[in-house]
């Protein structure tokens, strides 16, 4: 017995959703090793790499989660919430920016306000890094700049500062206040692009850090803080009070064993040699501290980029299963009142609108980091594009067809499921493609707050200015789009009825 087109439509539809469901599965059952997360920054980065490493040096399963290189607030809210068991942080950070109290000067007052949290925080590991002030040597020059207040005399200077420097207390507002600087100019800019535009003149000064090696590369005079602004930033570790003894003494014996001068030579090393970080922490185990069985937990790219392209598609499967779940059926009422379809497409339309970091920023505090915010955007920016193809396929059936349906006795049902929805699968199959290319594209961004996928590589690739890191991530995403078109192609081909195809080039010539 032949199933109707109905029937073999409604399978294709169901076996599609299954699929999607299937991508939404858990790919892996993780043990639980002592989870290591550092923020986005090469120096933060090597220093997870490096604690990973010297954790199972050391005897102790330790893993580094890559896949959250956040800023600070991602990073102290992944901690909190249990996502890692610790990261490295900064002490002028701590207790200004996460704990609000800038008389919090020593360890000793630090960790008695982080143990109320949960957390602890072992002793310096023997360097700072500060902010401070660089400014191009020649420009510096021609202007006589040796002091953060001698800036005060060039109103017209362009200022191009981290999106963090901007936002701290103790970054420019702090820096504004105590020098009064008259300044207009001020650009909020990724800190390795804030350096480049320093030495391509694109800007006259930007924040830079006492360990970037940036700073003896590009020739950049780093200005005298004559009034003593900025607090001391001394490396730490921060962590749960859940983490084992044996790996709690494996990372106090670190406590003063990296030194500013060491700092710079590994940062040099990771972002002018392109050395992967994790390879600079594990020699730097090998051959200053003598930790001899330290190993990279480095993989090949090829399986690299399998496993991104799992995190993508879990991503975009997840969303879009759900997106269509919710989205067919708000269409379908979209289509049958009108005033309804009005205030839906125009709510989501505003959802649309909404920047992708803003909103992923809005969820984060509901959901956490990871893979779940990262879902919950992209499922709220597929559903415009699927609502609406949804309601259009539906308006556009002319009149003469469903008075055709009612003529034949059909009911409402049946007329939807035997007449509209065949004429319909065009548009709507259009509003489901347009929102899976869309979610490949937008999903990238979900590296952001620890989701991984291909945005992860590209990342990766902006912080050490390396194309081919870049393209690792954007090239798949592309590619990924356009396999995702093309099935949309295929599937459309299969379930539109076959009045509705167009007509060959073999049938309009015997015709």
């Amino acid at each position: 017995m032949k199933l109707s087109r109905t029937s073999r439509n409604a399978r294709a539809i169901w076996w599609l959703l299954a699929a999607l469901w299937f991508l939404a599965l858990p790919t892996t059952a993780m043990a639980a090793p002592v989870r290591v997360g550092s923020k986005a920054d090469t120096e933060a980065v090597i220093l997870g790499e490096f604690c990973a490493a010297f954790l199972r040096a050391s005897g102790i399963d330790a893993v580094y989660r890559r896949d959250l290189n956040g800023g600070t607030q991602v990073l102290w809210r992944a901690l909190q919430q249990g996502e890692i068991d610790l990261y490295p942080e900064y002490t002028g950070t701590l207790s200004r920016d996460l704990l609000h109290d800038a008389q919090l000067t020593t360890t000793a007052a630090l960790r008695a306000r982080l143990t109320p949290l949960g957390l602890g925080l072992t002793e310096p590991l023997g360097f700072e890094n500060n902010y401070a002030i660089g400014v191009r040597e020649e420009r510096a020059t021609a202007l006589g700049l040796t002091r953060i207040s001698d800036l005060q005399g060039h109103p017209s200077l362009r200022f191009g500062f981290s999106h963090e420097f901007l936002d701290r207390p103790e970054g420019y507002p702090g820096l504004r206040a105590a020098y009064q600087l008259p300044q207009t100019s001020v650009s909020g800019l990724d800190h390795d692009l804030a350096l480049r535009a320093v030495v391509d003149g694109a800007i006259d000064a930007t924040d830079v850090y006492t360990t970037d090696a940036e700073i003896a590369l590009h020739r950049l005079r780093v200005l005298d803080d004559d009034r003593r602004h900025f607090p001391r930033y001394e490396a730490v570790l921060l962590y749960r009070d859940t983490l084992s003894p044996e790996a709690l003494a494996a990372l106090r014996s670190l406590e003063g064993r990296i030194s500013r001068d060491a700092m710079i030579q590994l940062n040099g090393r990771a972002k002018l040699n392109k050395e992967p970080e994790a390879q600079v922490a594990v020699t730097f185990l090998r051959e200053t501290l003598g930790v001899g069985d330290a190993s990279a937990s480095t993989a090949g790219r090829l399986p690299q980029i399998a496993q991104r392209t799992r995190e993508h598609l879990t991503l975009v499967g997840i969303s879009l299963f759900f997106a269509g779940l919710l989205g067919l059926p708000l269409g379908l009422l979209a289509a049958r009142r009108p005033r309804f379809g009005q205030a839906v497409l125009g709510l989501l339309g505003v959802v649309q609108t909404i920047p992708s970091l803003a909103l992923l920023v809005f969820v984060m505090p509901l959901l956490g980091i990871g893979t779940a915010p990262a879902v919950v955007a992209l499922f709220l920016y597929s559903l415009l594009p699927i609502v609406r193809g949804t309601a259009t396929g539906l308006l556009d059936i002319p009149l003469s067809l469903r008075e055709s349906a009612e003529a034949l006795g059909l009911s409402s049902w049946a007329s939807l499921a035997r007449v509209e929805l065949p004429l319909a699968t065009r548009s709507i199959l259009s509003g489901i493609k347009t929102a899976a290319v869309i979610n490949v594209g937008t999903a990238t961004l979900g590296a952001l707050i620890g989701a991984g996928g291909y945005g992860q590589p590209i990342l990766v690739g902006i912080r050490r200015d390396d194309l081919a890191t870049i393209l690792e991530g954007a090239i798949p995403a592309a590619v990924l789009a356009l396999v995702v078109q093309g099935c949309f192609e295929i599937l459309e081909r299969r379930l539109l009825p076959s009045g509705l195809k167009a007509p060959s080039k073999q049938e309009d010539v015997s015709t």
